[in-house]
């Protein structure tokens, strides 16, 4: 490129190229005018973000090129194109009335960028903070963005951005220090126990909103010396980050910074901090209280535990008839932690999962001594499954209702992502044919049993490390060096023996079904087949595997179907949804890869794996997401996925794969088969190889 200024008359010729469609392109002369004094650097990159910003929006393009001069005069490379991009969210959001606006208002969005420049971002520390929570509370305690940091004991929220301190990495740390204090408030009884009732306290005083902020303020004094006795170095961190106390604090700290203090104490100090008009001094590392949220969640608790336990209770010998003909209801005793039932003066156990879900519930209830919990752990703790509608099935796909989660997609052009773009939604399959999996079975007994022999191969074999100080084994190569070097008078090495020690496997893959409209007839057909042989041998494997299908209606409406989650078994229930499996709408690809990738991420598995079954390349209704936007999305979707540790592979039967695959998974990660009667063999195949 020429270091040559471009005159006013070639910038208005470049310019009537991209602004042809604006009904304000007539004064193209006047921003050539304005354009002509920027050196060649500066009018290429404005002509450039011109023609990105007017294929989204003419409009759009004609205040960029109007506004450039004023902009480059304030803004670096980086920051110019971060304002167009800015403007081009803002219309993807709110429409052109609000991006116009943004792009006039240079003075904020140059005030905004100073401020941002210090700010950290949840999604860059999620994955981090999610096992730092885990490895805390020893359960997959959720993570998620909020207005306000608070937990509702199940889950703790953070703020999407943090810019509160001077830093990013000091904001990065901040997001650590709230987890660490929400956590806390779950694992020390912020939020009462069996003998102290934390609602029914701060329902003395008429503004309980002001009694929670000073509440949260009493309660972090009181667990930071807590986490101090347990965590010396996180409390230090914490310590450093919010820095000295307040004086308005200062009482408080001499009362409940020990760490034998309790929830009590904090009640009893909040009478004498409500005693007075004042408000509690902000803390960086303190987000809000609410029990409310709490309170709901318990009750969910508690309904899904009485439900496990009455489950239980069902099964004891006997139980359901006696009851039934007016016998005494059996007795509970919960001496040492363990619940136990009497009937008939015969003590009945219950299962693990229901002893657990007892000891939840009564501790809810205020029967089970504080004393006799262990309050951190493995647990047999489980997420709650969020239900899709009022009935689930094909009237949630039109319904309008806030989708289950918004992905952000790539878009080449601008190369930068529009910013929860893609609204996805979980639909549940309603059961198919309850035969189909066993006809197919049947079929092909023959081929399942021939997988599942090449699958017995991977499980757990034996290996034999040679050269061990102690063994069931004489190593005879080493035996042998041992002889030479005595011969040599060398010392000879003691390492003499050989042990045989199990390969352990920890392996989660999760296999994406394209169940778009083009897969109609054979395909469908292919893949089912194809997953039903490699669920049957899988289940001798022992491998940890989820399948979903995927489909969709532009941005607004992109479909996960789940067929198996990773918790679920190998039953009826989805032997039904394998069978299940159909033709839909299109192949939107990149939100399912993101949104799979999440699920597979949250696995604890060392290796973990993602097979796309697809028929073709990313496909949508209307023009935009067809051609090379899917593809470069979808790229950019296997690229976050690998970042994340996952492995990506696809298998197609798109002829032309070739074309676009390679740039999508690389020269090795793809096959092509040139017949949908291969797919079963292929995928099993497949899976053989990348599971070693």
């Amino acid at each position: 490129m020429s270091s040559r200024r471009l005159f006013s008359d070639e910038l208005e010729q470049r310019l009537d190229e991209v602004l042809f469609a604006s009904p304000s392109h007539r004064s193209a002369k006047n921003i050539a005018d304005g354009l002509e004094r920027l050196t060649r650097v500066q009018q290429e990159l404005v002509l450039h973000w011109i023609s990105v910003a007017a294929q989204t929006y003419a409009e759009i393009g004609y205040q960029v090129a109007s506004l450039a001069p004023k902009a480059l005069d304030r803004l670096d490379t980086a920051g110019f194109e971060a304002w167009v991009l800015a403007g081009l969210d803002a219309y993807d959001r709110k429409g052109g009335q609000l991006a116009m606006t943004l792009l006039r208002d240079l003075d904020g969005f140059c005030a905004a960028r100073e401020h941002a420049s210090a700010a950290a971002r949840l999604a860059e520390v999620e994955t981090r903070l999610s096992r730092f929570l885990q490895g805390l509370s020893g359960r997959p305690l959720a993570l998620g963005a909020g207005q306000v940091a608070h937990t509702d004991t199940e889950s703790v929220f953070l703020p999407a951005q943090l810019a509160t301190l001077p830093s990013a990495a000091d904001n990065r740390r901040l997001y650590k220090a709230t987890a660490a204090l929400l956590w806390a408030q779950t694992r020390y009884g912020t939020f009462g126990t069996a003998a102290i009732d934390v609602e029914a306290t701060l329902a003395r005083w008429v503004d309980r909103e002001r009694a929670l902020r000073w509440f949260a303020a009493l309660e972090a004094v009181r667990l930071e010396a807590v986490i101090g006795a347990e965590l010396p170095g996180l409390a230090a961190e914490m310590a450093a980050l919010r820095g000295p106390w307040p004086e308005a604090l200062g009482e408080a700290v001499l009362r409940l910074g020990r760490p034998d203090t309790a929830v009590s104490h904090s009640l009893t100090f909040l009478a004498d901090c409500m005693a007075g008009e004042g408000e509690p001094p902000p803390l960086p590392h303190v987000g809000a209280i609410d029990l409310d949220a709490v309170l709901r969640v318990r009750a969910a608790r508690i309904a899904r535990e009485s439900e496990t336990v009455r489950r239980a209770l069902s099964t004891l010998k006997g139980f359901g008839g006696r009851q039934g003909a007016g016998e005494d209801a059996p007795a509970v005793n919960v001496e040492g932690g363990k619940v136990e039932f009497s009937l008939d003066g015969e003590l009945a156990a219950l299962p693990p999962e229901a002893q657990a879900a007892a000891q939840s519930l009564l501790q809810d209830l205020g029967e089970v001594p504080p004393e006799c919990l262990v309050p951190a752990g493995p647990g047999a703790w489980q997420p709650t499954e969020r239900v899709v509608g009022e009935g689930g099935g094909e009237n949630a796909l039109t319904s309008h209702r806030e989708p289950h989660r918004r992905y952000d997609e790539w878009d080449y052009r601008r190369r930068a992502y529009r910013r929860g773009w893609c609204h996805l939604f979980e639909v549940d399959l309603k059961p198919g044919d309850p035969d189909y999996v066993a006809k197919v079975s049947l079929r092909n007994t023959a081929l399942i049993r021939q997988i599942r022999r090449r699958f017995e191969m991977l499980r757990g074999e034996d290996r034999l490390l040679g050269r061990q100080p102690e063994g069931e084994e004489v190593d005879i190569d080493a035996l042998v060096e041992a002889r030479a070097d005595a011969a040599s008078g060398a010392e000879p090495s003691a390492r003499l023996f050989c042990r045989r020690i199990r390969n352990e496997r920890s392996l989660a893959a999760m296999f994406m079904v394209d169940m778009s409209g083009s897969t109609q007839g054979w395909v469908n057909d292919a893949e089912r087949e194809a997953l039903v042989m490699l669920c049957e041998a899988l289940e001798t494997l022992g491998d940890a595997y989820a399948i979903y299908g995927f489909s969709g209606w532009t941005r607004t409406r992109c479909d996960i179907y789940p067929v198996k989650r990773f918790d679920e078994k190998y039953d009826a229930t989805v032997r039904g949804r394998v069978a299940a499996i159909e033709a839909k709408d299109y192949t939107r690809m990149g939100v399912a890869i993101r949104h799979l990738t999440r699920l597979l991420d949250a696995q604890p598995a060392r290796h973990k794996l993602l097979v796309s079954l697809s028929d073709g390349r990313p496909d949508d209704f209307g023009d935009e997401y067809r051609g090379h936007y899917g593809i470069e999305d979808t790229r950019r979707a296997l690229q976050e996925a690998h970042e994340r540790g996952v492995r990506s592979f696809c298998i197609t039967i798109d002829r032309h794969g070739a074309d676009y695959l390679q740039r999508l998974y690389g020269p090795a990660r793809y096959a092509v088969l040139d017949d949908a009667k291969k797919l079963p063999l292929k995928v099993a195949d497949l899976y053989r190889r990348l599971a070693t």
